[in-house]
């Protein structure tokens, strides 16, 4: 048996306006070839300028994985030659990364575990390539675009600790709103490093390198052919090569490409245009101390203060939005358990079944909060709740507002409650006396009937008691 070891090397494209060397717009833009400049090609007499609002982003991620931050910033070239690099080189960060030595806390189930991040540094995007038959054609769009890559240490022990490793990442990315962190976009992307070894080994394996994994499910099914073709190599004997391979999301395999570069290869040299930049102490002290609570520590507090299950906290935590949205309904005082439901479940229903997002919505705290208190209060019924709950986030409107207007109102008075059991009794003579028979499940029957005559506006706690006393009498 095998012991699998896994490393990522993730790349997230950061949402500043311009490029990271260039005035160039940074966009989304289906307008091929519109967003580039003379600087993104190097062309004669142009020099790079570095985008200050990505260093300060880039920071802001080094300070959240926990990484020694540099004390300056310097620029490495990377020099290859390849379509999607129109200057031929890259500049990027080799001699001196932004940050390293952190780690990103994951949890599942069963705890917690530290995935150890060797380093975090800045470079520029390449273009992109869409490969057709027989040719393949170039967006010089991305060109330059402002990327931080994010390299672990091999300590990665299977598939799903890779996955919650990026999944936590990513939404560590969002909550920082450094990126919107899009695989459909290729805001972030990632490389993966798989080599096995035997169980009772300490020395890692030989590693093969999947380039460009697009998708975490990707990235699931690249691991897992990697694992099943390392373990056939190692049971037949053959050698395993230190390689680049590709991963086709077609056929759920990873194809050999290259053997694999070393960094001498690529001839880095410190970039000449672009001075050491230093990082002032006070700016990292900044970006720390502004620090929002990130998602993993979310989870703790919902998990270990508020009791709710791993899966509930993992539900709540993955949007900002929804996670500010209950942090604030408990704040006035709601249940965390109640607030929880509305929000992973109904919520969750509401925006599945009309194929909206969040942001799309508008609902409050103050409205959730209130909605919540009335059920509690019995001024309604959690049937009365559903129905007020739809309007509320359709209309944006508080819940007091849309039970008078549908009114809506809960009868809790006795004596009226009473007189609509009486009448219910009166006109089911034959049930009651079913009821008097020993049928005393016939209860449900009439209770049933005495909540169609209200309208389902009366307390159904006080009229099911009330119902028991006056049956009882006949």
């Amino acid at each position: 048996m095998y012991k699998v070891t896994i490393g990522l090397e993730v790349h997230v494209e950061l949402n500043t306006k311009s490029k990271m060397f260039s005035p160039s717009v940074n966009s989304y833009d289906k307008n091929i070839n519109t967003n580039i400049s003379v600087i993104d090609f190097a062309f004669p007499g142009t020099l790079p300028t570095v985008n200050k609002a990505a260093v300060n982003k880039a920071i802001s991620l080094a300070v959240a994985l926990n990484t020694e931050i540099s004390s300056y910033l310097m620029f490495d070239r990377k020099n290859y030659y390849y379509p999607d690099l129109p200057k031929g080189f890259q500049i990027t960060q080799m001699t001196k990364p932004l940050g390293k030595n952190g780690y990103l806390e994951i949890l599942d189930e069963n705890g917690s575990k530290k995935v150890f991040i060797h380093q975090i540094h800045i470079e520029e995007d390449s273009a992109s390539l869409d490969h057709k038959d027989n040719y393949s054609v170039i967006n010089y769009n991305r060109v330059g675009v402002p990327l931080v890559e994010i390299v672990t240490e091999p300590c990665i022990e299977s598939v799903d600790e890779a996955i919650n490793f990026l999944e936590t990442l990513r939404n560590v990315i969002r909550y920082l709103n450094i990126s919107d962190a899009d695989q459909t976009k290729g805001q972030i992307r990632c490389d993966v490093n798989v080599s096995l070894r035997k169980e009772d080994s300490d020395e890692l394996g030989v590693r093969a390198e999947v380039k460009n994994v697009n998708s975490f499910q990707s990235v699931r099914e690249a691991i897992n052919y990697e694992i099943e073709r390392q373990t056939e190599c190692l049971n037949n004997g053959i050698e395993i090569k230190r390689e680049t391979r590709r991963y086709s999301p077609d056929t759920g395999k990873t194809y050999s490409m290259r053997e694999k570069a070393d960094a001498v290869d690529y001839k880095y040299y410190v970039e000449p245009n672009i001075p050491k930049i230093d990082i002032e102490p006070s700016l990292v002290e900044n970006i720390k101390s502004n620090m929002i609570t990130l998602p993993v520590e979310r989870m703790k507090k919902y998990i270990n203060e508020y009791g709710l299950s791993y899966r509930e906290a993992k539900n709540l935590i993955r949007e900002k939005e929804i996670s500010d949205l209950f942090n604030k309904t408990i704040d006035l005082g709601s249940n965390p358990k109640e607030a929880s439901n509305w929000i992973t479940m109904k919520l969750t229903e509401y925006l599945n079944k009309n194929a909206l997002e969040f942001n799309e919505i508008s609902i409050t705290a103050e409205m959730l909060n209130e909605l919540i208190t009335l059920i509690n209060n019995k001024t309604i019924s959690n049937e009365q709740a559903k129905k007020v709950f739809e309007v509320m986030i359709g209309e944006s409107k508080m819940p007091n507002v849309i039970i008078k207007e549908l009114g809506m109102e809960q009868v809790t008075n006795e004596e009226e409650i009473r007189k609509f059991v009486n009448e219910i009794l009166d006109d089911n003579i034959d049930a009651v006396n079913t009821y008097k028979s020993g049928k005393i499940n016939i209860v449900g029957f009439l209770m049933g009937q005495v909540l169609k005559a209200s309208g389902g506006k009366i307390n159904p706690g006080l009229a099911n008691k009330i119902l028991n006393i006056e049956i009882q009498k006949r």
